[in-house]
């Protein structure tokens, strides 16, 4: 399974991808980081015992932090909902959408699963947190990623 150094202003969490679960999802996020769309960006959406989410162009402009969570690259991704891993537990990593079949840069990071349920085959989960899980109680709203490093394995 490939994985992904996340690096933000907290510290660096290791994610490794459901490749098998959601090969689109992942590829699109990995083409993403690769191209470094996620450097600089921030959480621009924190909720405690939630999720933290980023990955909104919008967030790295001053001048357009009022949009932050509206943007994305410019396309669409589908859901991937059928896979074996579509469960929101800690450290999951799932995509952000306005509805089925919307999403495309944004995601979040799930604290835990007291309050994630409603979200199971909902929003496609691509990866899990698998080291400094930790990391994801510490982000505060406006927090950066600084970037993220993906890791072929």
């Amino acid at each position: 399974m490939s994985k992904a150094i996340i690096k933000t202003d907290k510290g660096n969490m290791t994610v490794q991808f459901y490749d098998q679960d959601a090969p689109n999802t992942v590829a699109n996020f990995k083409k993403l980081a690769s191209e470094g769309f996620y450097d600089g960006v921030t959480f621009h959406r924190v909720i405690p015992n939630f999720v933290i989410q980023g990955g909104c162009p919008n967030s790295k402009d001053p001048a357009k932090a009022h949009l932050a969570g509206t943007g994305g690259p410019g396309y669409k991704i589908d859901c991937e909902l059928s896979g074996e891993n579509q469960f929101h537990d800690r450290g999951v990593l799932s995509m952000a959408h306005a509805g089925r079949n919307t999403g495309g840069s944004q995601f979040f990071v799930c604290h835990s699963r007291d309050n994630t349920a409603h979200l199971d085959r909902n929003h496609t989960c691509f990866g899990k947190v698998i080291e400094n899980v930790d990391i994801v109680d510490d982000i505060k709203q406006g927090d950066k990623i600084i970037g993220i490093e993906v890791i072929e394995d």
